[in-house]
């Protein structure tokens, strides 16, 4: 078992610390990642340079005492590999190019690796720069998720009308199934890099209906959780947004820790989710907040997860307004906790 903190958490559900990371913990909160990217406007091309993605990821790390780096990418380096083009564009996100159904369904999985082979040598180099005893976490986006964005073409916060998203039912479908085979090429690549966990982000499974979620996120994310722990290497699941339905994604998934949104109540998921490792929950507006309401926060997730397998992080990314000093505050009060 890799001796790192996250993974002696989720393997051995030890309770005798409380590892520590944050979701997007390497991006624009920091003014030293703010540096980098005013000299590199194109995102896609940042996260494909080794070095520079390599110097983001670890740039946290230098700053606070995290257990570990999540390498700097995007879920959507995925359809960029299957042949989508992939825009960021600011102040609206990303922009997807009409998908070539043709085109995506032929690529093969060399080209797609091929395609996506910086990203796997940032993390070799992160790996080789990262001490020991700290994870590297590799992600990737759930298939549902992915289809959101290769179909709706662009981030669907600005609601997205399912009735007509399943009208295309029979080539989502042949999409759904080279997701998923890539995918598991993806984390084959990650894996042999040097990531040592793996999160796996359905950010968008709570646009789902209960009778949809068990085909388009509960089993195809059962075979990517399948794959990732026939390679002995443990996976967290973060199935955003299902509310209630945690509980049928915790018993139909079988993930080795599952990440709760700022949603869900902490006491209800520890005593719904049969003991299994949790992560994160505490809601990323509380830390623009003072610093007194803060600690009120960060007291109760701990409080609630006492004695059980716990890893501190948020119920979503961190928001590019906090200030870093805000992260040093959290850490501090846990580990003044223990």
């Amino acid at each position: 078992m890799e001796n790192n903190k996250l993974s002696d958490c989720i393997i051995n559900k030890n309770v005798n610390y409380i590892p520590i990371w944050f979701m997007r913990q390497a991006g624009r909160y920091l003014p030293e990642f703010r540096e980098i990217r005013k000299e590199n406007k194109d995102f896609l091309k940042l996260c494909f340079n080794p070095k520079l993605s390599t110097e983001i990821s670890l740039q946290p790390l230098h700053r606070f005492d995290l257990d570990a780096a999540i390498i700097f990418s995007d879920i959507l380096t995925v359809p960029y590999g299957l042949n989508q083009n992939v825009n960021f564009v600011k102040g609206q996100g990303p922009i997807l190019q009409d998908l070539d159904i043709e085109k995506t369904l032929e690529t093969t999985v060399g080209n797609f690796s091929e395609k996506l082979k910086p990203s796997y040598e940032a993390i070799k180099l992160l790996r080789e720069k990262l001490p020991k005893n700290k994870a590297l976490i590799g992600f990737l986006g759930a298939p549902w998720t992915l289809l959101v964005y290769m179909f709706h073409k662009k981030s669907p916060k600005t609601e997205i009308n399912l009735e007509n998203f399943f009208k295309e039912k029979i080539t989502i479908e042949k999409v759904l199934e080279k997701l998923i085979e890539v995918l598991c090429v993806h984390i084959d690549n990650q894996i042999k890099a040097g990531a040592n966990i793996i999160q796996i982000f359905d950010s968008w499974s709570g646009l789902l209906n209960k009778e949809d979620l068990p085909h388009y996120c509960y089993e195809p994310t059962i075979k990517l959780v399948d794959h990732i722990k026939s390679k002995k290497i443990p996976v967290i699941c973060f199935p955003r947004g299902i509310k209630e339905n945690y509980i049928e994604f915790v018993k139909t998934v079988k993930p080795d820790c599952v990440n709760i949104d700022y949603e869900i109540d902490p006491d209800w998921a520890k005593n719904n989710f049969g003991g299994l490792p949790i992560q994160g929950g505490l809601d990323p507006k509380i830390l623009l907040q003072k610093n007194q309401d803060i600690e009120k926060h960060v007291s109760k997730y701990l409080n609630v997860f006492k004695n059980y397998p716990y890893i501190f992080n948020l119920g979503h990314g961190v928001l590019p307004e906090t200030k870093p000093e805000t992260i040093l505050e959290i850490i501090k009060i846990i580990k003044n906790k223990k």
